[in-house]
């Protein structure tokens, strides 16, 4: 029975052994999968004209062009794009965060009739394709003379998202109901409620949100493509089209600012993954 016993753990070992190996096998092949792309980003930016068309192309360029940097930013007005893309992506989280949280409270803390009927009419705007509303909305936007400037692309974010909306209710769920009552029992208005109680526990949520809204907003193409006309007010992601042209391209130069328009995420990751982890572990699914 011992050697059995013996033989049954050594096995049970083995196999153990054997599928940590496997699943660290697969979660190394699928990060290869995910960096390789940006390793070939930061590469072709290394490289000459003449590397990026040469068969079989270099791993590693031999003579890195590390001006091709500098030289992406004062082939366009690269700043200015980057300032155009930041101050959207700026003010589109602040309108995100503020009217989604004043949204979401309305619809798990406050008792209304109809409230859960308006939620169900209002979480089923997500299914709506924006492709859908994308010429009615040009339409409005044009009669009001907001066509070629940046508020198509900011005020909307100002009367909520229903993802995110969604995403914050259910948190505030999770939320004891007797804060808000002994806070109603001292006095407290509901604006208080929401701004000395809920807001200081819903930071992670909220951090998940501007997270979200920022990386969404700064890789935007299609929005700024539509409305805005004028080239000094274009964002990043269009200003990159500009290292194409009638003559060809210049394609180190646009991986070298490829690479520079990718490091505000990159560095913004990093700061706030914590975060950003413990808000999606804390945004339940509570009805």
């Amino acid at each position: 029975m011992a050697t059995t016993a013996i033989r049954w753990q050594e096995n049970r070992i083995i196999q153990d052994r054997i599928k940590r190996t496997i699943a660290y096998t697969i979660v190394i092949i699928m990060a290869v999968a995910y960096i390789f792309p940006l390793y070939w980003l930061l590469v072709t930016a290394l490289k000459t004209d003449v590397e990026i068309f040469a068969q079989p192309p270099p791993i590693i360029p031999p003579n890195p062009q590390w001006h091709n940097f500098a030289d992406s930013t004062t082939y366009i007005p690269f700043w200015r794009y980057m300032w155009n893309t930041i101050a959207i992506s700026g003010l589109t989280v602040l309108g995100t965060v503020l009217s989604c949280t004043f949204i979401a409270y309305g619809f798990a803390r406050i008792q209304w009739p109809g409230r859960n009927i308006v939620f169900l009419i209002y979480l089923s705007t997500i299914m709506l394709p924006s492709q859908v509303t994308l010429i009615p909305l040009y339409l409005i936007f044009k009669d009001l003379g907001w066509v070629g400037t940046f508020l198509p692309l900011v005020v909307p974010h100002f009367f909520g998202s229903a993802l995110y909306v969604f995403l914050l209710r259910q948190f505030l769920l999770t939320i004891p109901q007797e804060l808000s009552d002994a806070a109603r029992i001292d006095g407290a208005s509901e604006l208080s409620i929401l701004w000395h109680v809920m807001i200081p526990l819903m930071r992670p949520a909220l951090a998940v949100v501007a997270l979200f809204t920022f990386v969404q907003t700064y890789r935007d193409f299609l929005g700024p493509l539509i409305y805005l006309q004028n080239q000094q007010d274009w964002t990043i992601s269009l200003g990159l089209k500009l290292f194409q042209n009638m003559y060809g391209a210049q394609w180190q130069l646009m991986m070298a600012a490829s690479t520079l328009a990718m490091l505000p995420t990159i560095v913004l990751f990093f700061f706030t993954q914590k975060t950003f982890v413990r808000g999606i572990a804390l945004t339940g699914l509570k009805g």
